[in-house]
């Protein structure tokens, strides 16, 4: 037994012990002075995290990442006034995005921190980080050398790409190097370049501008008149990307098309032939402005990739790309309307369900007219009302509405709906058949009337 129990001993000497002093909420002796005041150490960046232990998280991972935040906070963005930001950025529009990127990718890359302590109570968790700011240049001058070195390597192949006339490849290559040292755009980066001083990132933006503006875009043609029902897959629009001087086909140039005034369904993305050329395909109008225009311009963000840089799209914006517009002039398609309503047997005064369909198709860019042989599109409405049951002193009443629209050409149905039997009830037949048509008009105008109208712009 003696035995037993002195075996039992040595395994509870051998076991870690938990502390339970640091658990106890009400000690403020045990609590570590870091906690009250955050300490400054000389040559050091530090942070402080914290976590509450909610049971609703990893409270020691959630302390770990607030003290990382909390530490790279510290590692202030200096923006030199030779750097391109400052450039570019004359109205400091990016200057802070810039920052808030740079510590952001700090907080993900940065390397060699180490915990110097943690402390909990039965509610909260908090760690301590501080990282040697010696260290911490150390290893950045030792990414930026590398990075420099890749960038300078693009650079030049971007440099050869252009004087052999590959602008597309040349793009490719300018982009590469920009990535490269795109986190030290806040400072200068000066080496030489085939015997001359340079300004690497500088004279990356630059090359690309220069590229950029001995490009042009042209369409044709250069403007239409058409009509907003027709079909636009038939419209054909060519772009074709030369260069200025000699004229000559840039393929493989990639291109984006948006609306640039009024809206409609245009293909975005598209890339040059061996020819220079590539067809824009618009396949709907929308707006009800009567000129609108489709910009077809050099899509510098297709170089970036799908997962590219999230500071370029920051530079790309400043930059004048090649555009060309064109001009569309839209015209309204014409109607003739011939509408019957009556309420029960009797031609009405007011004619609910026609007008509400004329102000509907009139908001969305049509035409009316009284002379049928001028029209494109034929609208007939048919209405009445019928007599229904009487219960006790309610009076009920059925709206049946049948709505066709056609092509005046062809004489081709192209929509048809019916409003059948909507019911209204009051105090007498006539009071009955109005409100049968005030709830004709509610159906006519959540269910209907959208379906009307993109029946007719298919």
């Amino acid at each position: 037994m003696n035995r037993l129990l002195f075996i039992f001993l040595i395994i509870l000497g051998c076991s870690p012990v938990a502390t339970k002093t640091s658990l106890k909420s009400n000690s403020k002796i045990l609590r570590p002075d870091w906690l009250a005041a955050k300490p400054v150490q000389t040559g050091y960046f530090v942070g402080i995290g914290h976590s509450p232990k909610d049971g609703m998280n990893n409270y020691i991972q959630t302390a770990k990442s607030s003290a990382l935040e909390d530490l790279v906070s510290e590692i202030k963005v200096n923006i030199s006034s030779t750097s391109i930001l400052s450039q570019l950025d004359v109205n400091k529009e990016f200057q802070e995005k810039y920052e808030q990127i740079i510590q952001t990718t700090t907080a993900d890359e940065i390397e060699e921190f180490e915990q110097v302590d943690a402390w909990e109570d039965e509610l909260n968790y908090w760690v301590y980080y501080r990282l040697s700011k010696q260290r911490y240049k150390e290893i950045k001058d030792k990414k930026k050398r590398d990075a420099v070195a890749l960038g300078l390597d693009f650079f030049t192949k971007a440099k050869q790409s252009e004087r052999n006339s590959e602008f597309v490849l040349a793009l490719g290559f300018y982009y590469q190097g920009f990535r490269a040292v795109e986190k030290y755009l806040d400072d200068p980066i000066r080496l030489d370049f085939e015997g001359k001083e340079i300004l690497l990132t500088n004279e990356i933006i630059a090359s690309m501008q220069l590229l950029l503006d001995k490009m042009e875009i042209s369409l044709d043609p250069k403007e239409t008149v058409l009509n907003r029902r027709l079909a636009q897959s038939e419209l054909s629009i060519i772009a074709k990307a030369t260069e200025k001087n000699s004229m000559e086909a840039i393929p493989g140039l990639p291109l984006i098309a948006a609306f640039e005034k009024g809206s409609g369904d245009v293909f975005p993305n598209y890339k040059t032939d061996d020819l220079g050329n590539t067809k824009i395909l618009l396949t709907k109008i929308s707006s009800r402005d009567m000129e609108q225009t489709v910009a077809v311009q050099v899509d510098l963000m297709s170089f970036a990739g799908q997962n590219g840089s999230t500071i370029y799209p920051l530079i790309a914006r400043k930059m004048i790309v090649p555009k060309a517009l064109f001009l569309m002039r839209v015209q309204r398609p014409v109607v003739y309307i011939s509408s019957v309503e009556r309420s029960l047997g009797l031609d009405k005064s007011n004619q609910q369900l026609t007008n509400k369909i004329k102000n509907y198709l009139s908001n969305s860019g049509f035409e009316f007219t009284d002379d049928k042989t001028k029209a494109e599109l034929l609208l007939n409405i048919n209405a009445n009302s019928e007599k229904g049951a009487v219960s006790g002193s309610i009076y009920i009443t059925y709206v049946t509405a049948v709505i066709r629209v056609a092509t005046t050409r062809e004489n081709k149905e192209i929509y048809a709906t019916t409003l059948d039997r909507i019911k209204g009830f009051s105090l007498d037949y006539e009071r009955s058949s109005q409100e049968a048509y005030n709830k004709s008009l509610e159906t006519l105008e959540k269910e209907k009337l959208p379906e009307l109208l993109n029946s007719i712009l298919q």
